[in-house]
């Protein structure tokens, strides 16, 4: 990596994102706080929460997500799909991280930090076990990755999820503990459950997105479909990823903060496992040379992961307030504020990536309100 690309065409991307961009910790932190109290202080909040569901599956939370997602898969040129799923860097080192090494680090850092703690130990391997489909793209998009690779990657880790969860879970709790000697322990979690949640959390918006740029380039063309319709729907993302944000925090809000050391305890491994990753694929980006975007991509989706999953397997298998359920739900609580820290961390160095010209990130980027 150089310095070649000037300090000044960085700055003008930060200064082009909408207010709502540029505020968003501020907004990520109000609707923690909210969600946290809300869940605290409104007697049944949860359980109302809770009973809104069909076949498992939160309608709250799925709406959010669902409204979360649907605008970032919207702005995808799926026409340009093909220069990533060329590109077998990406894709091999994508799977590295996700399939064997994310697994593998979650199990480490939740056996060496929480060796005393056996429910928390196990909703982290859950959670290291199931790859993000969702959250993802909203943090790809901001720092500016490649939206076609990330809806790539996205797709490949939700193929890969429905065939894999349920072995690794099998081969993490009670396989590999078994050979170190280690207490084992089991999960229910069957393909058709998996595949209900991709088919949802993924399927839905990605096909609405597909269908929407299909049907507007067809009738107006790409150029009013960039300019007048984007630019409608783009906002929606944020008001959707901060209304989810508000309910996964609700569910657990009194948990959350009437035990504060167990919160404390179970995110230890979560920063270190963020950091690991999300650090872990910045380099490999780079020393592969895939440039700015597509290392981004490569690194958020290396580190994020689907807590939706996650917490509804914890849940299934071990009750609403186990202690894997907890762990799972301060999953957010921690990988909210800091992949958004990342997302500004990623913008801060993009300019050391001197073959990204600005031209080719400008797309990417919301214009101001």
């Amino acid at each position: 990596m150089t310095t070649t690309v000037q300090q000044p065409e960085h700055h003008s991307v930060v200064e082009r994102l909408s207010r709502l961009d540029r505020f968003l910790p501020i907004w990520i932190g109000f609707a923690m706080a909210t969600g946290l109290l809300l869940g605290r202080f409104v007697p049944g909040l949860n359980a109302v929460i809770n009973h809104v569901q069909v076949d498992g599956i939160s309608l709250p939370i799925a709406l959010g997500l669902l409204i979360m997602m649907y605008p970032v898969l919207a702005k995808v040129r799926y026409d340009r799909l093909d220069t990533v799923t060329a590109d077998r860097k990406l894709l091999l080192s994508s799977l590295l991280f996700n399939w064997v090494l994310g697994p593998a680090l979650m199990f480490a850092l939740a056996w060496l930090l929480l060796p005393d703690l056996p429910e928390y130990r196990t909703g982290l391997i859950i959670v290291g076990l199931a790859r993000c489909i969702a959250m993802v793209i909203i943090w790809n998009d901001l720092a500016c990755g490649d939206r076609e690779a990330a809806a790539v990657l996205v797709a490949l880790n939700s193929i890969f999820q429905v065939l894999m969860f349920a072995a690794l879970g099998w081969f993490y709790l009670s396989v590999l503990p078994g050979w170190l000697g280690l207490p084992q322990t089991n999960i229910t979690a069957s393909p058709g459950q998996i595949a209900k949640s991709v088919l949802i959390f993924l399927g839905v918006p990605l096909l609405a997105g597909y269908v929407s740029r299909r049907l507007g380039e067809k009738a107006k063309g790409r150029t009013w479909y960039e300019s007048t319709f984007l630019p409608t729907v783009v906002p929606w993302a944020l008001y959707g990823l901060l209304f989810t944000i508000v309910i996964l925090f609700a569910l657990q809000g009194d948990q959350i903060i009437s035990r504060p050391i167990d919160v404390a305890r179970i995110a230890l491994p979560l920063l270190a496992y963020f950091a690991i990753m999300w650090g872990g694929g910045y380099v490999v980006g780079a020393i592969l040379g895939l440039g700015y975007r597509r290392t981004t991509t490569l690194a958020f989706t290396a580190a994020g992961n689907n807590f939706e999953l996650a917490i509804a397997v914890a849940v299934a298998t071990f009750g609403a307030t186990s202690g894997q359920a907890l762990a799972g739900v301060v999953g957010p609580l921690i990988e909210v504020p800091v992949l958004v820290a990342l997302v500004y961390v990623s913008l801060a160095l993009r300019p050391h990536f001197a073959h990204d010209t600005f031209e080719a990130l400008a797309p990417n980027v919301r214009t101001a309100q």
